[in-house]
Order: structure tokens, then C-alpha cells, then sequence
């Protein structure tokens, strides 16, 4: 009978790991977790403890930080996976799934289902002749070396690809491999698993190929199983069940998707609403429930089609799905760096990018050119983003697949700060005081159209007091506004002082902060 050890991915929210745990190991199904490292020590500390006495429960034996799209999302499977394999040697299936999957199937029935059949399930397409990837590079993420951070590092990462462009810096794909692509979300035989342990160690030169190939997670395994595993073996599918909006946006699962999602032909689903409390219970009470009788009818997919699209075809000003949702997200933490001075601000966010693996992301209200994903057209314009702000946010959120988000808003945007700071989400305000010379106030002036480089000295002189005394006026309105969590760090204080205040801030260790408050000219001009 089949035995399934399931590969955890996780770095937040660890109450709802042990419970996962808990859940999943119950009828003697085994788990290896590997809990990304970027995450606080609290937290990790926090898992090993509850789950300490479980012996169905191994951890990876490295933690490694893990960024999207990176190697390093493979090389943290690899080493749950190498846990699983020493410390579970009755396990006949490896199962990776994230924290934000569950259950929507019994154990007895995933058992049965899995003994069916001697096969691995992956999606596992040609690379080059299907169509899994719909826009954006395709062969690029081969033949260039990425070493860079797509999401936090953009500036090195597009700077490097555009080097080995102009040089023609290429590179071959291992002759004997046939590149395959397709979901991370597989499950995969004992036999199968111990191939590929046994194929990083001898293929040196497809290790060295796929560490610097970009998004290796939707590539590597799908590509060696391919390799190692005869076809007649393979199914090529996902056993977790997921869908994407009209927009790209991962479908998220409420409480009320419960008997669709019991219907479907899938093991597992991805992604359930930290909000969806019920059904997450009752999910977690069915993996351990024996003679349940699934009836499948599969039709999520089709029936998700038809409701979003009903009452949008032929009709030009039907609400769009952005506008049916007026909350961030309880779970969520939103944290705004408010700054005046804007060059303070973006030194910090790179600071924090290189510190941390929390999402940055610059003036977005007040820039035009600041750099955005595709979201269906609502970050097209300023306008556009100020009106559906909220939405915005929450499609930010979901694109970078975190629930805390750092962003910059000028003091000006006192509108936006009021209307972050009343939601269900946890929103954090850190106010930058800066020191302003009379050389910046009329660089200042400059930029803002209030003077021009004709502007006669008197004039100027006459107009710094205003523009200062506005400034400060600006600031005074964010602390009369009495903002729950507000904080404010200072260009006149000690990086000691401060580290404290980015400490409570990011949520994050206290090295991190001073390391962050220390940046070397973070305050110069």
C-alpha cells in the first residue's frame, strides 16, 4: 500500500504548518519540511518544537534562503527531499506541495488512487514545442546565465542578460538532455526519486547548467524524470489541483468551494484563503476520515470560466474582478516607507531587498516608470492606480506570493496612507526625517515646476521658507493622523537607535536591522 512523504516548502505562518503536519502524518503519511531560511528564527524555532516527538516529521538538514525563480527553490526541494529518503525508508511516493496547499481528498482514497497505477505524476512538456509558456522569454532562460534576483535585484538582472546579449555570451543545452517544462507540483515514486539523487551527483555539468538557468523550478525535475523515467511511466499531469484568472492571478479558494473542490479529480489543492477558516478545517479533519465516497465531476475549471466570464462578454463597463473585493487581506502585512527625500527611500528598499526576501517596491503612486508586473492593465497609469489602489495592492500580493509587501508613498499622499491604515491587513507607516539643505530644497523647487534654472536668487530666497514650512506640514499631518503603527526613523540618529525601530518595522532579526541601518550612504544627497 502506498505510503506518501510529503515535501514541504514553507516561510511563514507556522501555525498552520504544524497543523498540516499534524493532519497529514495522522494515518502514518510521512513529511519532510524545509522552511526558508529568510524566514525568523521564532518561527522555524516554533515548528521544530511542536513537531519535535513526531517521528513521521523530518526537516531538511540545510536551510537555504529561497527567492522566485531562483535555483534556489530546487536545491531546497533537493535537500527535503534527500531528509525524506534517509529518514523514511517505507515511503513509496514523494509529494511536494506547499503551505498553501491542502487536502481536498481522504488518505484512504489517495492511497488507493496512488496504487492504481506504477507511475509518476508530473507535467512534463517539451519545452520548445509546447505552448506551457504563453508570453515573455523562452529560450533566453536557457542560453544566458541568470545569477541574479528577477523580483529584487531587476537593475543586475536585465543589466547582466543585456552584457551576454550585446557579447553573444550563449550557451548550449547538455546534448543528451531533452528540455522539458511544466508545473512544480508533482508527486513522484521512491524509485524515481532515488534516480535523480543519483543523477545530481554524477552530472556535474546539468547541476552547473540548471543553476543558472531562470524559473529551474518549472524545468529541473520535470527534464530528469523525462530523462531517467520511460514514457509509458510518466502521467503527465499535476495531482494538485489550481487555476489562474483571466489575469494570471493564482484562483484562491474560499470557504464556500468546499463541495467543488471535493469533486475534483485531484488530490490536493492550491491556493486556500488564509480567511477560508471552515473549510480549512474540515479539510483538515478529511484526510483522516475513512469511507468517504468522492463523487468526481471535475468541472472546476469550466464552472470558474463561466461565472467570471458571465456578464463581461458584450459588455464594455461590467465590473471587473478587481473591483468585487475591498480588503487587502487580514493575513497580510502592508509595510510603507513614507520619504520625502526619494533617493533615501530606494537606498533603503535595496537595502532591505539584499537583507531580506520581503517584495520592494518603489514610489508606485507617484511614479510613472516604476517597475511593475503585468496585472491585467491596472498599473498602466498613475490614475489608474490611485482609483483601484486596493486592488492593486492585493494583485501585488498575490503576483509575488507573499503576505508582507514594502512599498513607498510620498508625505503628500496622506489620502492613500488613511485609506491603507483602515484595513483588515496589518499596515505599518515608517516615516523617514530627513535633513534638507538649501541646495536640495531648490533642487527641490526645480522638480516640482516651482522654479527653473532662470529663477533669480531673490525669488528663491523668498520661496525656501514655504516649500520647507509645507514640507513639515506634510509630516505634522501623518502624526496628528494617529496612525496605529506608526514609526519614524531619523537622519540625526545613532544606526543603533534606528535598527530598533526597523527591527519592529520588518519584523525581522535584530542583525538584519542594524546591517540595514547601517547602509552606508543611506542619508547622503
Amino acid at each position: 500500500m502506498a505510503k506518501i512523504a510529503f515535501i514541504l516548502l514553507c516561510h511563514k505562518d507556522p501555525d498552520a504548518i504544524i497543523r498540516q503536519a499534524l493532519s497529514l502524518t495522522a494515518v502514518g503519511d510521512y513529511m519532510s519540511i524545509h522552511f526558508d531560511a529568510s524566514a525568523p528564527k521564532a518561527a522555524y524555532d516554533k515548528i521544530r518544537s511542536a513537531l519535535k516527538d513526531n517521528p513521521n516529521v523530518t526537516f531538511s538538514k540545510k536551510r537555504i534562503r529561497c527567492g522566485w525563480g531562483e535555483w534556489s527553490l530546487v536545491q531546497a526541494t533537493l535537500y527535503a527531499v534527500e531528509a525524506a529518503v534517509d529518514a523514511f525508508p517505507r515511503a513509496t511516493h514523494f509529494y511536494m506541495l506547499s503551505g498553501d496547499c491542502m487536502a481536498i481528498k481522504s488518505a484512504e482514497y489517495a492511497h488507493e488512487f496512488l496504487d492504481k497505477r506504477e507511475v509518476d505524476y508530473i507535467e512534463s512538456y517539451d519545452y520548445f514545442k509546447s505552448d506551457w509558456i504563453k508570453t515573455g522569454w523562452k529560450e533566453e532562460r536557457l542560453i544566458y546565465r541568470h545569477i541574479f534576483n528577477e523580483r529584487t535585484q531587476k537593475k543586475l538582472f536585465y543589466g547582466m542578460f543585456e552584457f551576454q546579449k550585446r557579447l553573444g555570451l550563449t550557451r548550449k543545452v547538455p546534448d543528451d538532455l531533452e528540455i522539458m517544462i511544466g508545473s512544480q507540483w508533482w508527486c513522484l515514486r521512491r524509485r524515481t526519486v532515488e534516480w535523480i539523487l543519483d543523477f545530481t551527483k554524477k552530472r556535474h555539468d546539468v547541476m552547473r547548467f540548471f543553476r543558472t538557468t531562470w524559473i529551474p523550478d518549472e524545468t529541473f525535475f520535470q527534464t530528469l524524470v523525462r530523462h531517467l523515467v520511460p514514457e509509458k511511466e510518466i502521467e503527465c499531469r499535476t495531482l494538485t489541483f489550481l487555476m489562474f484568472t483571466d489575469y494570471g492571478m493564482p484562483v484562491v479558494f474560499y470557504n464556500d468551494h468546499y463541495d467543488m473542490l471535493l469533486s475534483q479529480d485531484f488530490l490536493f489543492a492550491r491556493k486556500i484563503s488564509p480567511a477560508a477558516r471552515d473549510m480549512k478545517r474540515r479539510l483538515g479533519v478529511l484526510y483522516s476520515t475513512e469511507g468517504v465516497n468522492f463523487q468526481i465531476s471535475n468541472e472546476g475549471r469550466s464552472l470558474f470560466k463561466f461565472l467570471s466570464g458571465k456578464g463581461r462578454i458584450g459588455r464594455r463597463f461590467a465590473p471587473r474582478f478587481w473591483e468585487t473585493e475591498s480588503s487587502l487581506g487580514r493575513e497580510r502585512e502592508l509595510l510603507i516607507v513614507v520619504c520625502k527625500k526619494w533617493h533615501v527611500a530606494k537606498r533603503l528598499l535595496d537595502r532591505i531587498r539584499q537583507m531580506t526576501n520581503i517584495p520592494c517596491i518603489e514610489y508606485l503612486f507617484n511614479e510613472e516608470q516604476t517597475a511593475l508586473p503585468d496585472l491585467g492593465g491596472i498599473q498602466t497609469t498613475l490614475g489608474k492606480r490611485h482609483r483601484h489602489r486596493r486592488a492593486l495592492m492585493r494583485m501585488l500580493f498575490d503576483y509575488y506570493d507573499t503576505d508582507k509587501l514594502v512599498v513607498c508613498i510620498d508625505p503628500g499622499n496622506l489620502d492613500l496612507l488613511e485609506d491603507f491604515c483602515r484595513d483588515r491587513a496589518t499596515t505599518r507607516v515608517l516615516e523617514i526625517e530627513c535633513q534638507f539643505s538649501d541646495e536640495y530644497m531648490i533642487g527641490h523647487a526645480m522638480r516640482v515646476g516651482l522654479a527653473g534654472d532662470q529663477t533669480p536668487q531673490e525669488t528663491l530666497n523668498r520661496l525656501l521658507p514655504t516649500i520647507r514650512n509645507d514640507i513639515l506640514h506634510e509630516s505634522d499631518r501623518i502624526r496628528d493622523a494617529e496612525f496605529e503603527h506608526y514609526m519614524r526613523i531619523r537622519e540625526t540618529e545613532t544606526p543603533e537607535v534606528n535598527a530598533e525601530t526597523l527591527e519592529a518595522f520588518l519584523t525581522v532579526p535584530h542583525d538584519q536591522a542594524i546591517e540595514i541601518a547601517r547602509s552606508p550612504y543611506l542619508f547622503a544627497d
